[in-house]
């Protein structure tokens, strides 16, 4: 019997390749990056600036560079050359007393020289000269002078630099005329002699170097004496101001006039550069208004101007009309964080710079605010900026640990907080001092030298020689988090 069971149809399944297995796969591989020119466009801006240094110590160590017979010792001189080169202002001899005519003159010179920009005035030089340099040369120093001096096209540094320049040396006349008129009669010197000390301090005040050819009252502190003299401080205070926030913010000041049409950069750095001066002021008032040994004697007008005036010069210039070797620790350990952080991008100012400071607290703000990205006066950071602030901020803590342990471990009859204070001074190119720089021997001051040539040639280069370029990143890790707190 034959079975009529029906057959069940097969199902033939016919499986389709997707596109993406049809089209050929592709790999990305990071192409190799060329090696540098070891004396590409940025080892010579740094030769050059090693070079300055050198020529200026040299001529300082020559016998008519200071009062006295035979030669200075090279260790003196080269501290004062690098201190006036980085416009620091850190000094181990009486630079009114210990140097003749002709060494202040080399040492106007390399503050001058220094406070202009060693490497903005190199570049330009380059630029004139048609100095050939690779792509990878180009890029690197457009992503330095967009974070340094604020010019995004390496054709408009030119006129850049030309303004500076001519707005720069103004300014040194304008203070030299005002400072001349408040110490002309002072110790009945001529009026040639009264020129050269009004011009010297006007273009240190401006260059936030902190060097005073003025002779001072024995037991003085820099500029101890002009205490009752309001307007010469005001005019040192306003000079300073204008030196440390920097020829591109004041340009866009000048030319905006109007908060709502700064730019971000702009409006940053003026408000938590008012909210630093403030706070610094009031802690020196407060801490120091009944101390006997630094604005205790003083009125209480003097006190004021004396606040504002420190408050202002303390973070970049280092003038001082109080010691501060007797200050309470707790304007040490204020004014040590002010100095940290110093002045604006493209100044003459050191430290980690108020632009990164305020990115910094915008970040923690906008973290608290439960923000997912760090936001001010209605604008997103970049995460890219964030991230070298935090680069820049790290790598000076870091320095400054490392040079305040290697200090006490030379120096340990020192307090701590003293070496701490000089070593963030140096750091910041600021120049206040403890008085402590008599006292060191020698390999303290070569580190001291070492920290001043950091601290002037800028963490923003350090972080840009890291990551030269915001380049786009051929792959990404598989993320992970982190617990936090």
């Amino acid at each position: 019997m034959v079975s009529n069971r029906r057959r069940r149809p097969i199902h033939n399944i016919i499986r389709l390749r997707r596109r993406r297995e049809l089209s050929p796969t592709v790999t990305e591989f990071e192409p190799p990056r060329a090696p540098r020119k070891v004396f590409g466009t940025n080892t010579i801006l740094l030769i050059g600036f090693a070079l300055l240094i050198l020529g200026g110590g040299s001529l300082l160590t020559l016998p008519v560079a200071h009062n006295g017979e035979g030669f200075t010792s090279m260790e003196t001189a080269y501290f004062t050359s690098v201190s006036a080169v980085t416009v620091t202002g850190h000094t181990v001899v009486d630079t009114s007393t210990y140097w003749s005519e002709f060494g202040q003159a080399v040492i106007f010179v390399l503050m001058l020289v220094g406070g202009l920009g060693f490497m903005v005035i190199s570049t330009f030089i380059l630029l004139l000269i048609g100095q050939r340099s690779t792509l990878e040369e180009r890029l690197f120093s457009r992503a330095l002078m967009r974070d340094t001096v604020g010019v995004d096209q390496l054709r408009g540094l030119r006129q850049m630099s030309r303004l500076i320049i001519i707005m720069v040396f103004l300014l040194y006349a304008a203070g030299a005329m005002m400072i001349f008129w408040q110490i002309h009669n002072i110790d009945e010197s001529g009026t040639l002699k009264a020129l050269w000390h009004s011009l010297f301090l006007s273009v240190a005040s401006f260059n936030n170097a902190g060097f005073n050819i003025i002779p001072e009252l024995p037991g003085g502190s820099s500029v101890a004496r002009f205490i009752s003299k309001p307007i010469l401080l005001m005019t040192m205070t306003v000079l300073t101001i204008l030196g440390g926030l920097g020829w591109v913010l004041v340009l866009d000041v000048w030319r905006k006039r109007r908060f709502a049409r700064f730019s971000l950069e702009t409006k940053l750095v003026l408000v938590t550069s008012m909210l630093l001066w403030a706070s610094g002021a009031g802690v020196l008032y407060l801490a120091e208004f009944a101390n006997a040994e630094t604005m205790g004697d003083f009125s209480w007008m003097d006190k004021i101007v004396g606040a504002v005036f420190q408050s202002v010069s303390v973070r970049t210039a280092g003038f001082s009309v109080i010691d501060f070797g007797q200050v309470k620790d707790v304007t040490k350990s204020t004014f040590s964080g002010l100095m940290f952080i110093g002045g604006a991008a493209g100044s003459v100012a050191g430290g980690i710079k108020v632009g990164t400071f305020a990115v910094l607290m915008a970040a923690v703000i906008s973290s608290l605010r439960g923000r997912a990205h760090a936001e001010a006066f209605g604008r997103e950071i970049h995460q890219s900026q964030l991230h070298r602030a935090l680069t820049v901020a790290v790598l000076g803590l870091a320095t400054i640990a490392i040079a305040a342990t290697m200090l006490t471990t030379m120096e340990p009859t020192i307090p701590f907080l003293d070496i701490l204070f000089d070593t963030v001074s140096a750091f910041a190119t600021s120049g206040t001092s403890t008085g402590i720089l008599q006292e060191t021997g020698s390999g303290a001051k070569y580190v001291f030298m070492a920290l001043m040539c950091i601290g002037r040639l800028g963490p923003v280069v350090l972080a840009l020689a890291l990551v030269p370029e915001e380049d786009t990143a051929v792959y990404r890790f598989a993320q992970e988090r982190v617990r936090i707190g």
